[in-house]
């Protein structure tokens, strides 16, 4: 049965869509079979691995509105091992129409349950926001990743989310654990980086990945180009963030035995 990862932030440009899909793409690249479910209304994860939102006919809103069957939607990608169950703009709307369903929480739930003996990994991106579509994926999910960047505003809104992850915890999931907290856009060159990476290890000590993403011209290019970044350029720094995060994630749930040398790739 897969994993269940969603990657939720409720504060916009932390780097959750590029951690969705790219930590997906590094975990198929490793030979682990990945699914990334776009639970974006912009979908931009859904455009990131090369589809156009405006041409998807059907998609995760058709799944939790209409009750179509999610193996019907699901898209391959051009990278081995990971394929995609899109969004579409009409994502907007479900919320409201989800409003008077019995189980309105647990809709996705439903939806993952169908397809995660297929996956080793279910990586849900989310919104930037925390609301019903949010609370469904956290509800369907095994474990949460808060991506922050090393910016100044880096812990603006980080408390609403842990209360609101506490809050489906104690309400709707038991089982939802932290997988952690990712630092992203990190520019070893400015002090004000090492300053936020410091605090935010000093506040969640353990919580924090050992993995940092750095700011890479790279991954930002490669959802120009339709591409995860393992795909644009494998031998990136981006790419490297990526593999050496998906392997710490193996890592921590005991799903490989690399040796310590092995669990981080030098630059």
């Amino acid at each position: 049965m897969g994993k269940v990862i969603a990657i939720a932030n409720q504060k916009g440009g932390v780097g959750k869509t590029t951690t969705a899909i790219n930590l997906a793409a590094g975990l198929a690249v490793l030979e682990y079979k990945t699914l990334i479910i776009d639970a974006d209304p912009q979908a931009n994860a859904t455009s990131g691995v090369g589809f156009d939102p405006r041409n998807v006919k059907t998609s995760i809103y058709e799944c939790i509105i209409d009750d179509v069957e999610p193996g019907n939607i699901i898209l391959n990608t051009s990278t081995p091992n990971l394929d995609l169950m899109p969004a579409h703009i009409d994502l907007v709307g479900a919320e409201v129409e989800m409003i008077n369903l019995p189980n309105r929480e647990k809709m996705m739930k439903k939806v993952v349950s169908k397809v995660r003996q297929e996956y080793d990994f279910i990586i849900i991106d989310c919104s930037p926001s925390l609301g019903l579509i949010t609370i469904n994926a956290l509800t369907a999910a095994d474990s949460v990743i808060i991506p922050v960047q090393c910016e100044y505003f880096a812990l603006e809104g980080l408390g609403k989310l842990l209360n609101t992850i506490k809050i489906v915890q104690s309400r709707l999931n038991p089982e939802l654990d932290i997988e952690g907290i990712l630092l992203t856009m990190y520019d070893n060159r400015l002090n004000l980086s090492k300053q936020v990476a410091e605090e935010v290890k000093t506040h969640f000590q353990q919580m924090v990945f050992d993995t940092l993403i750095n700011r890479n011209t790279k991954l930002g290019e490669a959802p120009s180009f339709g591409n995860t970044i393992m795909m644009h350029d494998i031998n990136s720094m981006g790419a490297i963030n990526y593999l050496n995060l998906a392997r710490e994630i193996l890592q921590k749930n005991e799903m490989t035995r690399l040796r310590s040398s092995e669990k981080q790739i030098n630059i």
